[in-house]
């Protein structure tokens, strides 16, 4: 990298060099888009050194309290408490410290800061904490709870973001001549089409009618569910998972497009609920396609450590569509670090947008921006893009059972603190989650959050 008067000096110490000039490139590189030039040295601690000779120390109390050749996969390296300091750099009313301590020395020309920056945003973002904990739910998911960020209540916060706002601010103290990369809010609107039909025969409507009068005790219910199969039958009203106009109609009038994955098959009872190669799925897909908005890949319940079916599966879509999908997310949010990231670069994916947790929630990750992934076990930077989810309807309402007006309440809430990054907030709503059931009464959720306070919110256009 060539110098130039305004560059950063970058000292790193010597060991884990790999991780190292990874969270480096990821922090000061692509989140705040400055120049520096890399070194190392023999010190146990990160220097940003500013051309004025004024610098940013940030001590070293993870990786260099490591041997390389035992690495730092290993549950005892997890940390046992987070605390939360206060200093006059950070952007919120207090900041986790994941790794180091809340020492801060603040003189004219150096600032030496204990919190472990590089250290702690490397284990959100790498998600190693998921490899060493073997906690599990029954879909073999790593859960919410057993997170460190959900355990020490930080999983509502993207703290990666937060250390980027104390590591710039901090910088800027010391007069640092470079400008950040400006950024802008946006929206991502997902859908993963595990359906396309309700109506599909005279034996769902029994089935919808038996649910209706013995488990939930509606005879109010039954009608409704007997004069929607009638309605849909007759051509008189859409089928309550042909959704598809509405949400890409919403998009266009945020600005941005909808991004539909489709299924292609499958091996369990989770999937094949319908077959790409149907007359129906393909008038959906032409349909997104003339509207201009994009058809991305949803990877079957057992895929996300299969590689033969994956490719399978992908092969099968690409077949349809008569082109390479680039993005998409594994079904049922199944996700097994790194590898299934490993099966996603391998195939020439650009972007996964798996990681969130199904059963809450939040910043799974610790960021609200899109970022390039690390391979932990073969220590490299994978071309493969991120883009954390950050809410998903089911987890309110599957997992945490949530009333309308709080669901609005915490995903509006989310909303705002993407907004404040400047941030991508990448949402999910399934097609099939309106006008049926318990969905009936969540209806309008989707497009309220989204409307709320449109007006005044800065949109950047999609760049992917």
């Amino acid at each position: 990298m060539s110098r130039d008067s305004a560059m950063l000096t970058v000292r790193i110490p010597n060991n884990f060099q790999e991780e190292r000039q990874y969270i480096i490139s990821v922090l000061l590189g692509e989140f705040l888009g400055l120049k520096y030039c890399l070194e190392n040295h023999d010190e146990q601690y990160y220097e940003l050194n500013i051309n004025n000779d004024r610098k940013v120390i940030i001590k070293d109390s993870f990786f260099s309290n490591l041997r390389e050749e035992q690495g730092y996969l290993s549950v005892i390296n997890l940390p046992k408490k987070v605390e939360f300091c206060i200093n006059p750099f950070i952007v919120e009313k207090n900041i986790p410290v994941i790794f180091g301590d809340n020492s801060l020395n603040i003189q004219s020309n150096e600032i030496v800061c204990g919190i472990d920056i590089f250290a702690s945003s490397f284990f959100m973002l790498t998600r190693w904490e998921e490899y060493v904990n073997k906690e599990r739910d029954m879909y073999n998911r790593f859960p919410a709870t057993a997170s460190v960020a959900y355990k020490f209540g930080f999983l509502d916060r993207p703290i990666v973001n937060e250390y980027v706002e104390m590591l710039w601010n901090m910088l800027r103290y010391l007069g640092i001549e470079q400008g950040r990369k400006q950024r802008s809010f946006q929206y991502i609107l997902t859908h993963d089409v595990d359906h396309i039909i309700y109506w599909k025969s005279l034996k769902q409507l029994f089935r919808r009618l038996g649910g209706d009068i013995l488990k939930r005790k509606s005879i109010r219910e039954a009608t409704n569910s007997l004069k929607d199969f009638i309605n849909v039958r007759l051509g008189n009203s859409r089928d309550p998972y042909d959704t598809f106009d509405f949400l890409m109609d919403l998009s266009e009038s945020l600005g941005v497009k909808s991004h539909f994955y489709f299924m292609s098959g499958g091996l369990t009872t989770y999937d094949n609920h319908y077959n790409i190669d149907s007359v129906r799925a393909k008038e959906i897909i032409r349909k997104i396609e003339e509207r201009n908005h994009i058809i991305g890949f949803h990877p079957s319940f057992n895929t996300y450590n299969n590689k033969k079916q994956w490719r399978k599966e992908k092969e099968k879509l690409e077949e349809v569509l008569g082109y390479q999908v680039k993005e998409g997310r594994q079904h049922y949010l199944r996700f097994e670090a790194p590898f299934t990231w490993r099966i996603w670069n391998e195939n020439q994916m650009e972007f996964d947008s798996t990681l969130s947790y199904a059963d809450k929630e939040g910043f799974r990750c610790g960021v609200c921006y899109d970022f390039p992934v690390f391979d932990f076990l073969e220590r490299r930077q994978l071309k493969l893009r991120e883009f954390p989810l950050i809410v998903m309807e089911g987890s309110f309402t599957t997992y945490q059972n949530i009333e309308p007006f709080e669901m609005e309440k915490k995903i509006v809430s989310l909303i705002e603190k993407v907004k404040k990054y400047k941030g991508n907030f990448v949402y999910l709503w399934h097609n099939s989650s309106f006008k049926v059931g318990k969905w009936r009464e969540y209806d309008n959720i989707y497009s309220s959050t989204l409307l709320k306070n449109h007006d005044s919110i800065e949109i950047q256009k999609e760049t992917f």
